[in-house]
């Protein structure tokens, strides 16, 4: 018999393995059971737990109008749970059964986390009572007591785990300890504390902390850097669940319970766990234009519903591309209480094998050779910077960290990216951790265009130092304008310091090839430059070609221009126009030529972000010097128009109107519309399946908005003939 009894028991432990005496801890949901009475020995017989002091209630005091969710700013949660940041002091009263007894009475406070609490992980917390609170260890101090009740005030440590943390409270006795039953409704989520001087998170301007942590939407920029578009995106960091299901990412990673305070490592993973590569993290990539069984990336307007249907289902949610990935990063560091901001980089080089160069190879005629032609430049890139302390590297490195959840390439044997220090890639000191030289060749990179000669000799034909990392960007501090941060990443192009940058980089391993043949002259003589006309889908436009010959001789020039159809990562889908001319260039003078391209030349074609690439190469047939320029541009999408009727009480019905014309000279089919607003209305979808050409369509929608104060409605259309249009509103909801 006890043999048998032993086996079961056995089958009830945990597997363990021979390096630890528990299993990892790595779940915030899992639990341990905990025993209300906890003998010290054998228990005497007349012993009567009733005698002793005995805890009637608990009152957290976390309804949002509340002392401890105004003070530690988690008001906006939508939670009905005690939410509070660590390092800063929050109030609990606990009614006993009779009046507490200093000298006599003895009780503490535990907190737990996951299902093998330890003291020395981190993961069970004994709160003694003290006479001072200190941000930098937990301690709980009584402020008032009166009757049979006392108020605490208790302090969790400015470095403790970030997560759900379940309450007891423990009463010694001579025979045991006895404690309060496993109670759901006093459990306690303890988030990062931007606000905090000790926390690793700290910041300390009060307008970036209310932008950072507490703004629920934003803007991306995206387009290219001769027509930067913007559209607005939900962070909805506050929305019911949205702070569980975050929580579940970090299970989803498996990062230990101990690791939870560490914004570095809660970075890391999660850079992992945002793209569905190799771990079945959240959103699963898409750059091929079909999005079957899918959401198209440019439907979504915001995190909201992404992270919910994943908490839900567990599965990668489809589609994303690079601001879909960014945003949802954002939700999630900002949820957690890290400061973060979504940032754009125009013309973002992906450097295939990191040599800070992209290698463009040219045939005999000039054209770009799409075979041998691996690296791509990305009209624009979204990834994401974070703030935090970095003790891991020497001093001065931290502050803002890029971390990136597309995933691009893999580091450490997985699609991740940073944390990288912004300040350690401006000064070239691409040694620290994590991933800074890719971050480093993103934003610095030659463009060089290479001609193979018939026996195999690679000539060097032109070099673009300026064209990689242009403009990197994000939403200014408190506004929907757009705030520069080019100078954070890089010196001044052509600067001693950032000669001295690059110097760095390449002395701590970045790559850069050197032309074996030193046959390069850079053609001094005749300058090229074309210009593409700001044009609207659906309409003809025109690209203006200009030479202009400095020298005294009379040249000839042969040109060719191609226009593609792009992706937004600058890979090619296929040529639209061919156009091929030769002229004569006067000594001293200069010569532009009007290039027309029509719609009907490249409407059948379009991609979703209806992007085009302009290569442009050009011979001098006297000299053999080719020229080559290229350019990215974007047609203009017309947008949605979104109205608001009547009053906007917080708790009353309003009304909201989405209207939109179709530019196209087609009907649109199959067409979904999308509209969702933090604080106002949950997202909303409507399907119609048809809109004639230049017809109009209105939708109208009612709704409840929960929250007062300027809130932003978003709304979204999408179809395959037509993506990434939008619209949005700024409205003010009375209390």
């Amino acid at each position: 018999m006890s043999g048998r009894r032993n086996t079961n028991e056995e089958k009830k432990k945990p597997p363990l393995n021979g390096r630890r005496a528990l299993p990892s801890s790595i779940s915030n949901d899992e639990e341990n059971e905990v025993p209300e009475l906890e003998a010290f020995g054998v228990i005497p017989r007349g012993f009567n737990p009733q005698d002793y002091l005995r805890v009637v209630a608990i009152h957290l005091w976390q309804e949002p109008q509340e002392l401890n969710k105004q003070q530690h700013h988690t008001d906006k949660y939508y939670s009905p749970k005690l939410i509070v940041r660590r390092g800063q002091a929050f109030q609990i009263t606990i009614d006993f059964n009779r009046p507490y007894r200093p000298a006599t009475d003895h009780f503490w406070l535990e907190y737990l986390i996951g299902r093998y609490p330890q003291q020395n992980k981190g993961t069970y917390i004994p709160v003694l009572l003290s006479d001072v609170l200190k941000p930098d260890k937990w301690g709980a101090k009584i402020t008032q007591q009166e009757n049979n009740s006392i108020q605490l005030s208790i302090m969790p440590s400015s470095s403790c785990i970030v997560g759900k943390f379940r309450l007891y409270v423990a009463v010694w006795t001579p025979f045991g300890i006895l404690r309060t039953p496993r109670n759901a409704a006093t459990d306690t989520y303890i988030l990062f504390n931007p606000w905090c001087q000790q926390d690793a998170v700290y910041l300390d301007d009060e307008k970036e902390r209310e932008e950072y942590i507490l703004n629920d939407v934003g803007i991306v920029f995206h387009g290219n850097i001769t027509d930067i578009k913007l559209r607005s995106w939900s962070y909805g960091q506050f929305e019911e669940n949205i702070l569980d299901a975050c929580l579940f990412l970090m299970d989803k990673a498996e990062l230990e319970l101990s690791g939870r305070g560490n914004p570095i490592k809660i970075c890391r993973v999660a850079s992992a766990v945002i793209n569905s590569r190799d771990d079945n993290g959240v959103i699963a990539g898409s750059w091929d234009n079909s999005y079957t069984a899918g959401v198209a990336p440019s439907a979504w307007t915001g995190s909201v519903d992404i992270l919910l249907e994943y908490y839900s289902s567990h599965q990668p949610v489809r589609y994303g591309q690079c601001w879909v990935f960014a945003g949802v990063f954002n939700t999630f560091l900002r949820c957690l209480g890290i400061p973060a901001r979504l940032v754009t980089c125009y013309s973002s080089a992906h450097d295939n094998n990191a040599n800070l160069q992209l290698d463009y190879y040219l045939d005999d005629e000039g054209k770009v050779d799409t075979k041998l032609t691996k690296d791509s430049v990305w009209n624009y890139h979204c990834w994401n910077e974070a703030w935090m302390t970095r003790p891991d590297l020497p001093i001065g490195f931290g502050g803002w960290q890029v971390v990136d959840g597309t995933p691009q390439e893999t580091s450490d044997g997985m699609y991740r990216c940073g944390p990288a220090s912004v300040q350690a890639i401006k000064h070239g000191h691409v040694c620290f951790q994590f991933d800074a030289p890719f971050v480093y060749a993103e934003v610095n990179g030659d463009i060089v265009y290479i001609r193979k000669e018939k026996n195999g000799t690679q000539v060097i034909e032109n070099i673009d130092p300026k064209h990689v990392g242009q403009l990197i960007v994000t939403k200014e501090v408190g506004g929907d304008g757009m705030m520069e941060i080019t100078e954070q990443y890089k010196f001044q192009e052509g600067s001693e310091e950032e000669r001295l940058a690059l110097d760095t980089a390449l002395m701590y391993g970045v790559k850069k090839q050197t032309p074996q043949d030193t046959t390069f002259q850079p053609q001094r003589d005749v300058d090229m430059d074309f210009q593409v006309q700001k044009a609207v889908l659906g309409s003809d436009f025109k690209v203006t070609i200009t030479f202009r010959n400095r020298s005294p001789n009379s040249y000839t020039v042969t040109a060719y221009l191609s226009g593609n159809i792009v992706f937004y990562t600058g890979v090619t889908k296929n040529e639209f126009k061919r156009h091929s001319f030769s002229d004569k260039l006067e000594p001293a003078s200069s010569r532009a030529f009007d290039v027309l391209i029509q719609s009907s030349e490249y409407l059948s074609e379009l991609l979703d972000q209806a992007s085009f690439h302009f290569f442009l190469t050009a011979r001098i047939n006297e000299t053999g010097k080719i020229l080559a320029r290229q350019k990215a541009t974007v047609l203009e999408i017309p947008a949605l128009r979104i109205k608001s009727q009547g009053e906007m009480v917080a708790g009353k019905q309003m009304s909201v109107t989405v209207e939109f014309t179709n530019p196209l000279q087609q009907a649109l089919e199959d067409v979904t519309l999308r509209l969702e607003g933090p604080g106002v209305l949950r997202t909303m979808k409507k399907e119609f399946r048809q809109i004639p050409a230049n017809s109009t369509l209105i939708w109208d929608v009612k709704c409840f908005p929960s929250r007062p104060g300027p809130r932003k409605l978003i709304a979204s259309l999408t179809c395959d003939a037509l993506r990434h249009v939008y619209g949005e509103l700024n409205i003010q909801i009375q209390k």
